[in-house]
């Protein structure tokens, strides 16, 4: 177990494991099936003292999580397998990852599977005991007073790259029925690149698309960057698991960014920062659509109050090393502006969130912050949404027409194809043209009423539906 460290009770759990799995053995018991080193593998499955197995301190379902608690956190990294660390293993292990004051209600239904069928699939342990699948399992089991489970073991060379190689590969599996946490999955997809492996070989392990790991990785630089932004001088920021339930916005801002960013970057960056904002400010994803690249020019900026309306000044450009004379733009003012009114709301939204390191006081004028903001953003959300509705209303009148267009185009193949095929309904299609007719004179009509000096399209219209 090189690198990893071994329970103290280790030597004794793997002599009691060893041991049963003779008898396994002998017995030609029951098997599981897990990829080992790039091989299928086929571990013999033996029955263990829940209560005497360990919570496995790296395991990605928490990863996140662990660090909600930073003394409970410091216990995991300073003795994982002691009855401090491996409690609180448990206890996250039965909370939801979005908010961790909270019972996940998978875990219960967990539960309550366990209580009412039993343990239907065995979980994975090391040789010394260090749960590898199957660790929320074992908490369930525990709760409800359970004395075993059964479990695979891995063979006595298992390596602490081993026990993450397996866990990822039984959790990314079709089959199973408590996936990770968004964020525990951006975590546990950039282990892997970290580890030197290509992005092509870590899509395919994790069952997505090249295009998606890429977003996704776009998505967890920008929360990590975000997280950096917040953090105030006393150390306050915050966390990953602040991100847990936007994964959808965060997905479409990346869509939305690297589409614009092609053609005008500085757009993209206005964009980037006011949806940001949005989503410190719990806005849903139908409004973060209206946050276009002019949102914060044209409908937030005079708006705003004076506590919330930072100065900026433009970058200077930068120059370019070993290249005498050749700059870099420097950021523009827009932008800066877009983005410390950004920055303020990261660092209050840390600082109103936090509960250890803020006083009282930080927190009411924290959130009073958040408050006056949200108010602001409801107007300009408003008003963004009254000009796309009447962008929309402006459009929908050709775009309806053009719809009709492509029918008839449709329709004229179709006409020559059923005529050659003598399977043209003439009498039908005659009672059809008097309908088109009679839905072309009441366009007509309002188009006579609305236009003094008709262009071209308009006149034909007018023409065409005149009688002679």
């Amino acid at each position: 177990m090189s690198g990893f460290g071994l329970p103290p009770k280790g030597e004794e759990i793997k002599a009691i494991v060893h041991q049963r799995l003779r008898q396994a053995m002998a017995e030609d018991g029951a098997k599981v099936t897990i990829t080992w080193r790039d091989q299928p593998r086929h571990l013999y499955v033996i029955s263990m003292p829940v209560e005497m197995l360990y919570f496995n301190p790296d395991t990605h379902r928490i990863r996140a999580q662990r660090t909600l608690d930073p003394e409970r956190n410091k216990a995991i990294e300073q003795d994982p397998w002691g009855q401090e660390a491996q409690k609180y293993l448990h206890d996250l292990l039965r909370k939801r990852p979005a908010n961790p004051d909270q019972t996940d209600p998978d875990y219960t239904a967990l539960m309550d599977e366990l209580d009412d069928v039993g343990q239907r699939e065995p979980g994975i342990v090391s040789p010394h005991g260090i749960l590898v699948d199957g660790n929320t399992r074992a908490a369930a089991l525990i709760d409800l007073g359970e004395e075993n489970i059964r479990v695979g073991v891995l063979p006595d060379d298992t390596s602490r790259r081993d026990i993450n190689n397996v866990e990822l590969s039984l959790q990314l599996r079709k089959d199973r029925r408590r996936d990770y946490s968004y964020i525990n999955r951006l975590i546990a997809i950039d282990e892997e690149l970290g580890a030197g492996r290509s992005e092509a070989d870590v899509a395919k392990d994790f069952n997505i698309k090249l295009a998606t790991l890429q977003r996704d990785r776009w998505v967890y630089r920008l929360i990590l960057d975000a997280i950096d932004r917040s953090k105030t001088d006393d150390g306050t920021s915050l966390r990953l698991i602040d991100f847990e339930q936007h994964q959808e916005k965060l997905r479409e801002l990346h869509r939305d960014y690297t589409k614009l960013a092609t053609s005008d970057p500085d757009a993209a960056n206005r964009l980037m920062h006011s949806r940001l904002a949005m989503v410190l400010l719990d806005y849903p994803k139908t409004s973060l659509r209206l946050a276009a690249e002019d949102f914060h020019k044209r409908y937030l900026e005079s708006r705003l109050p004076e506590e919330l309306k930072p100065e900026v000044t433009a970058s200077e450009p930068a120059s370019v090393p070993g290249i005498p004379g050749t700059t870099l733009p420097g950021q523009s003012n827009d932008v800066a502006t877009t983005e410390a009114l950004a920055n303020q709301l990261l660092r209050a939204k840390a600082v109103a969130t936090d509960g250890t390191r803020t006083t009282a006081g930080q927190a009411a004028e924290a959130s009073a912050i958040m408050k006056k903001a949200r108010e602001t953003f409801d107007v300009a959300v408003k008003l963004a949404g009254q000009n796309a509705e009447l962008v929309k209303r402006q459009t929908a009148v050709p775009e309806r027409l053009t719809d009709a267009a492509d029918y008839v185009t449709q329709c004229a193949n179709e006409f020559a194809e059923a005529k050659a095929k003598r399977a043209l309904d003439e009498e039908a299609f005659d009672d059809a043209l008097l309908v088109l007719r009679e839905s072309l004179d009441s366009l007509a009509r309002q188009a006579g009423r609305t236009f003094t000096a008709p262009g071209e399209g308009v006149a034909w219209l007018l023409e065409a539906v005149r009688t002679k």
